[in-house]
């Protein structure tokens, strides 16, 4: 993590532009979260780690616990719902076709976006229409409300939440943001890509050369951003993504099946079991094999090392899966277009 050195000065000014500078003595007996037991401990961590007490204080203070939140994390979709039902959240009419209509419009954008980061434009596309519907969905919540209720109400993954809340501190400053202003999802991530604060900080870029990333408001900058994080989480390009799966007459074991997300069996050991897939694969590389529900049967494949980076962006086999159903299918329509047009 970047030191939090000489930004903190910026924080308490957008702070006290935001009009959160109220009576100090006043806001750490009743104001928002600065009385709250773990939140003494986090900015007492904080301020030995060189952050500015006053301003995190202000920015405590203005947070607020929205039970909402608490509820949704409780139940994502990812752990409710089977590979069919998820599937018919994101693998629908509108969004394929708000997906070919956004690569339409930014076609030249994200045909630099795949150049320079070696990642699909139709990959670039899914993501950010799975993530807010091409910025028509990007989050209501207040991103410091979010993040300070998980952070501090929320001990299964407190640790986590209250690191982003620090990142957030330093992201305002360097961006010069309104802290008090950003909304986002109730995890707290922000813009066209959901990026949560330490991705806004390491993987956003400013692609459009004005000087400010801001995946917020930006489409250019969004596109560049998304293809950036799956360029530095090793997406390979060129490579496929799944492979298919074809059982022989040796017994299987269930265990096999959605045994993780990394891959760890190569497929020449997967073959040695009686699971062959496409012949054009290397045989060497890994693949982790999925059984994917549907109402009237099972589906499988073997995801490959692509497959496990798009699950960096979030750790979930049915959300990769959308991803990718959802590339394919935007990538055929926007192929037959331009040979329509004769592109």
């Amino acid at each position: 993590m970047r030191r939090f050195v000489g930004k903190c000065l910026i924080v308490a000014a957008v702070l006290a532009q935001a009009g959160c500078a109220a009576n100090a003595a006043e806001s750490k007996s009743k104001s928002g979260y600065l009385a709250h037991p773990e939140a003494q401990k986090w900015l007492k961590e904080q301020t030995e780690a060189g952050l500015d007490s006053q301003a995190l204080e202000q920015l405590l203070a203005a947070a607020k616990k929205q039970k909402s939140i608490l509820e949704a994390i409780s139940r994502p979709a990812e752990r409710r719902l089977t590979w069919g039902e998820y599937r018919k959240i994101f693998i629908e009419p509108k969004r394929i076709n708000q997906g070919l209509k956004f690569w339409q419009t930014h076609a030249d954008v994200l045909a630099r976006a795949e150049k320079e980061f070696g990642v699909p434009a139709e990959v670039i596309v899914a993501i950010i229409g799975v993530e807010t519907r091409y910025g028509r969905i990007m989050g209501s919540y207040r991103v410091v409300d979010a993040l300070a209720t998980l952070g501090f109400d929320y001990p299964k993954r407190g640790k986590f939440f209250r690191k982003q809340l620090a990142e957030y501190a330093q992201l305002v400053a360097e961006e010069k943001m309104d802290p008090l202003a950003q909304k986002g999802s109730y995890a707290g991530a922000m813009g066209f890509g959901q990026f949560i604060p330490s991705s806004y900080r390491a993987y956003a870029v400013d692609f459009d050369g004005d000087g400010k990333r801001d995946i917020l408001t930006n489409r250019v900058d969004a596109i560049g951003s998304v293809a950036n994080y799956f360029a530095r989480h090793g997406w390979k390009s060129g490579e496929p993504v799944l492979g298919t799966v074809k059982f022989g007459d040796k017994a299987i074991d269930d265990s096999w099946f959605n045994a993780g997300l990394k891959p760890k069996v190569s497929l020449t050991e997967w073959a040695e079991r009686g699971i062959a897939t496409d012949s054009s694969l290397a045989a060497s590389q890994p693949a982790t094999l999925m059984k994917m529900k549907m109402k009237d049967g099972d589906l499988y494949w073997l995801g490959l090392h692509n497959f496990y980076v798009i699950t960096r962006y979030n750790h979930s086999r049915l959300y990769a899966m959308a991803v990718y159903e959802l590339s394919q299918i935007i990538r055929e329509k926007y192929q037959q277009q331009q040979v329509a047009k004769g592109a």
